[in-house]
C-alpha cells in the first residue's frame, strides 16, 4: 500500500481528538473480597492450578480501590482527556443479579466524581472478562438467560451513573474471552467445548444488543461503542491447510462479532454452525446501531493448523527476522495502519483506538527513573502509522495507551508490564516511567 503525505503535521492532530489512558476492573482494583465485592470467573481462575503463572492472583493487583484518587493525580499530571474503566460486576452484584451491593456502586461514584473535577471525561465499560461466578455456576455465557443478567446489570449502572457518564462500551475484547474461555482454554472460566463456544458468541451479541438498547433508553446523549481486538490474521506458512486454519480463525477472532452486531449477519462458516442456537428475530436484536467503533490492536497474528485444538487451529510463530518488544509480540505498524482502514471501509463507523501499547519487564534504575525506549519506540511509530491511516480515510477520533499501570495481565499474572507507570507489587509505589513523560508531551504538543 503506497502512503500519501499526511495532512497532519508530525506533531498535530484534528481538532477534538481525544487522548487517553485504559485500565480494567480486575487487573488494577484489588480489594478482591472487600466491602461485598463477589468473587468472579477470574478469581476462581487465579486458584486452579495452572491457571496463571506463578499463581498469581488479583487479590490486591495494584490496590486502585483503595489508591484511587492518586491514579487519578497520576492521569491529571499527563494531561489525558479521558480514561477508558470497567466496572467490576461482582462488585455492584455480587451474585451477578438481584441485590446489589452500595460500597461497590459508591467506589464508581467516588471515582466518576474525582474525574470530573480532574478534567478528565470517564469512559465506562460495563465488561472486562469478570463474570459473576454465581452466574457461571448456571451456565454464564453459554446460557441464553446470560443476556439478560447483562441487560439488567447494564441497567443498574445506567441508572446510577447516566447522569455523569456518556461514553459507554458494551463489552471489551469479544473474541478473546468467548475463544480463549470456551475453546483454546487461556482465560476463564477455562472450558474447551465447540458448542459452548458458539453458544458463548451467540448469547454476548445478544447481550450486547440489549445493552445498547438499556443505554439509549436510560442515559440521554449517550456515545455507545463496544471494543473489538481486531489483527488480520497470516498463515505461519503458505500451505492448504493453514490457510484454511487462518481463514476460520480470522472468522473467530475478527468477524464473528463485528460482522453481526454492524452489518446483521455472521461470517460463512459461523453462520452455518451456529444456526442452531438462533431464534427468530435474534439478529435485529443484535444488530443495534453504535456510535463508534473501539480498536484494540497490538499485531497480527500468525496460524498454523493444529489438530489437537478444538477449531483445528492454533498460534504459529512470525518470521524469525521481525523486530519484537519486550514480550516477544512481533512488531507490524503498517498492519496497524491496514487494519484501521479496512475496519473504516467494511463498517464506516468513527474509529477509537482503545488499546495500543508495548508489555516488557521494566525495573527501577539507580537513578530511580525507570526507562522504557523500547516502549517509547513502539508508541512513536504506531502513532505515526495511525497518522498515516487518517490521511488515507480512517476517522480515527481517539487513542488510548494500554496501560497507565503495570497491572496483572490474566494469565501472564505479574510477568508482563504494559504501564507507562511502574508499579512496584510488593509497596505498590507508583513511578511514572519515560514513556510516560513522552505521552505527556505527546498530548501537549498534539492540542491546538
Amino acid at each position: 500500500m503506497t502512503n500519501r503525505p499526511s495532512p497532519y503535521p508530525h506533531n498535530a492532530y484534528p481538532p477534538g481528538f481525544v487522548w487517553g489512558v485504559s485500565t480494567s476492573a480486575y487487573q488494577i482494583e484489588g480489594a478482591a473480597a472487600e466491602e461485598g465485592r463477589g468473587p468472579s470467573i477470574w478469581d476462581v481462575r487465579c486458584r486452579t492450578q495452572g491457571g496463571v503463572v506463578n499463581g498469581d492472583t488479583g487479590d490486591v493487583a495494584c490496590d486502585h480501590y483503595h489508591r484511587m484518587p492518586e491514579d487519578v493525580a497520576l492521569m491529571k499530571g499527563l494531561g489525558v482527556d479521558a480514561y477508558r474503566f470497567s466496572v467490576s460486576w461482582p462488585r455492584v452484584m455480587p451474585r451477578g443479579k438481584g441485590a446489589v451491593n452500595a460500597a461497590g456502586l459508591d467506589f464508581y461514584d467516588r471515582l466518576i466524581d474525582r474525574l470530573l473535577e480532574a478534567g478528565i471525561e470517564p469512559w465506562l465499560c460495563l465488561y472486562h472478562w469478570d463474570l459473576p461466578q454465581a452466574l457461571q455456576d448456571l451456565g454464564g455465557w453459554s446460557s441464553r438467560d446470560c443476556a439478560g443478567w447483562y441487560a439488567d446489570y447494564a441497567a443498574l449502572c445506567a441508572r446510577r451513573y447516566g447522569d455523569r457518564v456518556k461514553r459507554w462500551i458494551t463489552f471489551n475484547e469479544f473474541s478473546v474471552f468467548t475463544l480463549f474461555g470456551y475453546a483454546i482454554p487461556w482465560a476463564a472460566p477455562g472450558i474447551v467445548d465447540r458448542a459452548q463456544h458458539l453458544r458463548a458468541i451467540h448469547h454476548v451479541n445478544l447481550a450486547h444488543g440489549a445493552g445498547v438498547d438499556v443505554l439509549r433508553d436510560m442515559v440521554p446523549g449517550a456515545s455507545i461503542g463496544a471494543i473489538h481486538n481486531r489483527q488480520a490474521v497470516i498463515p505461519e506458512t503458505d500451505t492448504p491447510e493453514n490457510r484454511a486454519a487462518a481463514t476460520l480463525l480470522d472468522e473467530h477472532w475478527n468477524l464473528v462479532f463485528c460482522d453481526p452486531q454492524i452489518l446483521g449477519h455472521y461470517p460463512p462458516q459461523t453462520a452455518a454452525a451456529i444456526e442452531p442456537y438462533v431464534q427468530p428475530g435474534d439478529m435485529a436484536r443484535i444488530v443495534r446501531p453504535v456510535d463508534w467503533f473501539g480498536l484494540n490492536h497490538y499485531g497480527p497474528i500468525f496460524a498454523k493448523a493444529d489438530p489437537a485444538r478444538t477449531w483445528g487451529y492454533g498460534w504459529g510463530d512470525a518470521p524469525a527476522d521481525s523486530p519484537t518488544h519486550g514480550v516477544g509480540w512481533a512488531i507490524f505498524p503498517d498492519a496497524f495502519r491496514d487494519e484501521l482502514l479496512t475496519i473504516q471501509r467494511r463498517y464506516r463507523l468513527p474509529i477509537v483506538v482503545t488499546e495500543n501499547g508495548c508489555g516488557g519487564s521494566d525495573t527501577v534504575s539507580p537513578d530511580g527513573a525507570v526507562h522504557d525506549p523500547h516502549r517509547i519506540n513502539y508508541l512513536t511509530i504506531y502513532n505515526a502509522a495511525m497518522r498515516d491511516a487518517m490521511a488515507q480515510g480512517a476517522d480515527v477520533r481517539g487513542y488510548f495507551v494500554w496501560s497507565l499501570l503495570d497491572n496483572f495481565e490474566w494469565g501472564s499474572g505479574y510477568g508482563q508490564r504494559f504501564g507507562i507507570v511502574h508499579v512496584d507489587f510488593q509497596t505498590l509505589t507508583r513511578t511514572p516511567k519515560d514513556s510516560a513523560r513522552w505521552y505527556e508531551e505527546l498530548i501537549r504538543a498534539a492540542k491546538p
